[in-house]
């Protein structure tokens, strides 16, 4: 007798309205929102969403830029840096770490001069 598996999830194979998909692609890319929030929300696939986007905008293309009302624009967001941490953290940590035999580990930090490292590690050869 063989073996008989019954999946009871949603089906794989859904059709989605293209106000449906125009709803899922609006929210997914609206600010804040991040894109695998609203994946597991409405049961689809990621490459789907961004598909979906990719098919849209290419539509709206072909008819003269014509922008629907709920796709919100694509920004770029601003990237602070705080030159103080980054100082802190170069200090406390190293950038190349060799592990030697018998437990011995060599630390080299950001600060080093070229000359040090290259001295350093020409001596480990």
């Amino acid at each position: 007798m063989g073996q008989v598996t019954v999946f009871s999830g949603p089906e794989r194979r859904r059709r989605w309205s293209d106000e449906e998909r125009l709803q899922i692609v609006a929210e997914a890319f609206a600010p804040g929102a991040r894109v695998a929030d609203v994946c597991r929300r409405h049961d689809v696939s990621s490459g789907l969403i961004y598909t979906w986007r990719r098919k849209l905008l290419d539509a709206e293309a072909a008819q003269d830029g014509d922008v629907p009302e709920k796709l919100p624009a694509a920004v770029f967001a601003e990237a602070v840096i705080d030159e103080g941490a980054a100082a802190a953290s170069a200090a406390e940590h190293p950038a190349i770490i060799v592990d030697l035999p018998r437990g011995k580990r060599l630390s080299i930090y950001p600060a080093a001069s070229p000359a040090l490292v290259a001295a350093a590690l020409k001596a480990l050869r």
